[in-house]
């Protein structure tokens, strides 16, 4: 077939897979053809990945305290270096998750050029591990912490790459009216807990600022009812759902978000320009998430209120000083368009032809 193929390799889950989607995006429009190399949680979150062919390839943590899993590792590797050899691509990138392991040491042992791209402020133990066999580590954090000393002169600042939905909303209009429009979201562990949560902080509010409010909450299936049920007690006007399709185009909709700090979060925050209360997901290994939204927060784009430090009275307050400081929450969005990166996949697609034309001048 025309066009150089290009081998993304990311961990099947949205936060790996929405960046690598980007990239691809761009890739095709440069002339490119695209193959994807995942693990099977790839049917969930890949429907509209532009991959001509994808590849499921064995994968797992690599810990000598799992031989099976090292085992697994190992026929992963087999079967990416073998599929590598069939398709002979130019280049390969990982986005992280150990389903990126299998390919980039493959394309390390057959001498095809290869870059990561991390997506948080902590470089995550796959990629950490990968850097040494890379020629080129992406970040999306102009500080990132983690990266091996050996491994700085491969760094790239590029940003985190978003989707094509996202970018239509780029630095959208700041809304106005005399309503104020609330995005809640937090991916299915963020649901759950906002779910259990800010109805009690909308319970310590005055009633004439609940009316003033336009609530749109993501919700787990099962919480939904309840949750409802709540608002409607509450007289508060709420959309409520499991999953939103449009979700950048929500975000732009809104004065305020209230969500967790995934990488993919920020970046669209970031893009779209719309400031933000950060509950980071606790107890995360790195703490990537807490990096994420301090970063975030430090350009004044944000507040960041720990999980285990949240109460419901304490945090109507905050919300309410929010909502009546329009001038300040309008300054937030400005700054949260500097912290963003729309051109990341651009910059990204400049870093896989650099190595790529390395490889051919070598």
């Amino acid at each position: 077939m025309i066009g150089k193929l290009v081998v993304l390799a990311a961990g099947g889950t949205g936060g790996h897979l929405f960046p690598a989607q980007a990239l691809a995006e761009t890739l095709v429009k440069r002339g490119f053809r695209v193959h994807l190399m995942t693990d099977e949680r790839v049917r969930d979150y890949g429907k509209s990945f532009p991959a001509e062919k994808t590849h499921v390839v064995p994968s797992a943590s690599p810990s000598l305290k799992r031989p099976l899993g090292l085992l697994k590792l190992f026929r992963g590797y087999r079967a990416a270096k073998a599929i590598l050899k069939i398709e002979n691509p130019v280049a390969v990138v990982g986005f992280g998750g150990y389903p990126s392991f299998p390919p980039i040491y493959a394309a390390a042992a057959l001498g095809i050029p290869s870059a990561v791209h991390e997506q948080n402020a902590v470089l995550g133990r796959a990629n950490k591990m990968l850097s040494s066999k890379v020629n080129a580590v992406a970040a999306s954090f102009a500080s990132m912490v983690g990266l091996p000393e050996e491994a700085r002169t491969k760094l790239v600042l590029t940003g985190n790459p978003v989707r094509a939905v996202a970018l239509k909303e780029k630095a959208a209009p700041y809304p106005s009216g005399p309503m104020f429009n609330l995005l809640v979201f937090g991916g299915s562990q963020g649901a759950k807990f906002f779910s259990d949560f800010i109805p009690s902080v909308f319970a310590e509010m005055p009633e004439g600022l609940r009316k003033k409010i336009v609530l749109t909450q993501q919700c787990r299936d099962e919480d939904l009812v309840r949750v409802r049920a709540a608002y409607v007690e509450l007289g508060i006007a709420a959309d409520l759902q499991a999953f939103f399709s449009d979700m950048p185009q929500r975000i732009a909709g809104s004065h305020l978000v209230i969500s967790r700090s995934g990488a993919s979060t920020i970046a669209e925050l970031g893009v779209i320009g719309r400031p933000a209360i950060m509950v980071p997901l606790p107890h995360a290994i790195d703490n990537d998430q807490l990096r994420n939204a301090q970063s975030f927060a430090g350009v004044g784009a944000g507040w960041v209120c720990p999980q285990n430090e949240l109460e419901p009275q304490a945090f109507a307050e905050l919300l309410a000083r929010l909502i009546g400081d329009a001038a300040g929450l309008k300054k937030a969005s400005e700054s949260a368009l500097s912290h963003g990166k729309p051109d990341a996949a651009e910059r990204l697609a400049d870093v896989v032809e650099n190595i790529i034309a390395h490889k051919k001048a070598a």
